[in-house]
C-alpha cells in the first residue's frame, strides 16, 4: 500500500462512539461541573482541633488541676447531698413555676381586663427583678413581717423555703411567657373546627390546643430547665446547702479552691448532659407528623 493510501486511511478514520445520554442534571455539551474544593475551611478546622488537642493535653497533664483531688471529693456524702438538693430545688421550681406560668399565660389571653392587667404586671415585675435582690429580699422578709399567721417569719420560712419560693416567683414570669408564646403558635382554625364539634373550653384546651402548643413550649422550657439547674447555685448565698455550697464548705477548710470547683462543674456537666438527651427525645415526640420530626 502507498504512503498516500495510509493517509488516506489515517484521514477518514471514524471517531469513537459517544454515549449520546447527557450527563444527570446537565445538557449534553455542557461543561462539567466540579465540586468547589473548600481548603479555608479544612485548614480552619485543622487548627481548631489542633488547638484542641494542645489545649485537652495542657489540662490533663497540669498537675495544678489536682486530679487525684477531684476523684477523691467527686462521690463523697456531702458533694453527693448537695447535688441531690439541687436536683431536688430544681425539678420543685420547674413545676411549680410553670403550674403558676400557665395560669399567669392564661390570664394574659383571658378576655377580663382585670386578669389581663394582673397577669401582665405579675411578668413584668418579676422579670425586672434580679433573682440574688429577690432572694436577699425574701431572706430579709423578718424585717417586715415578723410575724405571719401567729408564727415567727424566721421559723416559718427557712433558707430552703425561701429558695424555693424566690426561684418559683422569678421563674413563672418567664414560664407564662414561654407557655403564652405556645399558645398563640396553635392555629386559629384549630380551636374554631374545636368549637365546631361542641368541645368545652377546658376540653379544647387539654385535647386540641395544648398538644400542638407543645411543639412550641418544649424547646424553650428545656432551656429554662437547664438553666434553672445552673441557677440554683445562686442559693448557696442564702446558705442553702445545694451542690455549689456543699463544695465550698469543703474547699473553706482544705484550701483547695480548683479541684472542688472542679467536682462541682464535671456535676453539673453531666446533668446538663442528661437533660440535654432528655429534652431531644421530648422534642421529637411532641413533632411527630412534622417536619422537624425528621
Amino acid at each position: 500500500m502507498s504512503s498516500d493510501a495510509v493517509a488516506k486511511v489515517a484521514v477518514h478514520r471514524p471517531d469513537p462512539p459517544r454515549d449520546p445520554r447527557p450527563a444527570e442534571g446537565a445538557e449534553a455539551g455542557a461543561p462539567r461541573i466540579v465540586p468547589r474544593r473548600h481548603l479555608g475551611q479544612w485548614a480552619a478546622a485543622a487548627v481548631v482541633l489542633v488547638a484542641l488537642a494542645l489545649a485537652a493535653r495542657s489540662v490533663a497533664r497540669n498537675d495544678a488541676f489536682q486530679w487525684s483531688v477531684v476523684a477523691d471529693y467527686f462521690t463523697t456524702a456531702s458533694v453527693l447531698r448537695g447535688l441531690w438538693l439541687t436536683l431536688w430545688l430544681t425539678g420543685a421550681v420547674m413545676a411549680l413555676g410553670f403550674a403558676l406560668g400557665t395560669l399567669l399565660a392564661l390570664g394574659r389571653l383571658s378576655a377580663n381586663p382585670v386578669l389581663r392587667s394582673v397577669s401582665w404586671g405579675y411578668v413584668w415585675f418579676f422579670r425586672s427583678m434580679p433573682i440574688l435582690v429577690q432572694l436577699l429580699f425574701w431572706f430579709n422578709i423578718g424585717a417586715l413581717y415578723p410575724s405571719l399567721f401567729g408564727v415567727k417569719t424566721v421559723d416559718l420560712l427557712g433558707p430552703v423555703t425561701i429558695a424555693v419560693i424566690g426561684l418559683t416567683l422569678h421563674e413563672a414570669a418567664y414560664a407564662a411567657e414561654v407557655v403564652r408564646g405556645g399558645i398563640l403558635s396553635v392555629d386559629r382554625g384549630q380551636v374554631e373546627a374545636a368549637q365546631s364539634l361542641g368541645l368545652g373550653r377546658w376540653r379544647r384546651f387539654r385535647r386540641i390546643v395544648l398538644p400542638q402548643a407543645m411543639r412550641a413550649i418544649v424547646p424553650p422550657a428545656g432551656n429554662m430547665l437547664i438553666g434553672t439547674l445552673k441557677g440554683t447555685s445562686i442559693v448557696s448565698v442564702i446558705a442553702v446547702q445545694d451542690l455549689l455550697y456543699s463544695v465550698q464548705l469543703v474547699y473553706h477548710r482544705t484550701y483547695q479552691v480548683i479541684p472542688l470547683l472542679l467536682v462541682a462543674t464535671i456535676w453539673y456537666v453531666v446533668v446538663t448532659s442528661v437533660l440535654s438527651v432528655g429534652q431531644y427525645y421530648v422534642e421529637r415526640h411532641y413533632a411527630r407528623g412534622s417536619e422537624r420530626a425528621r
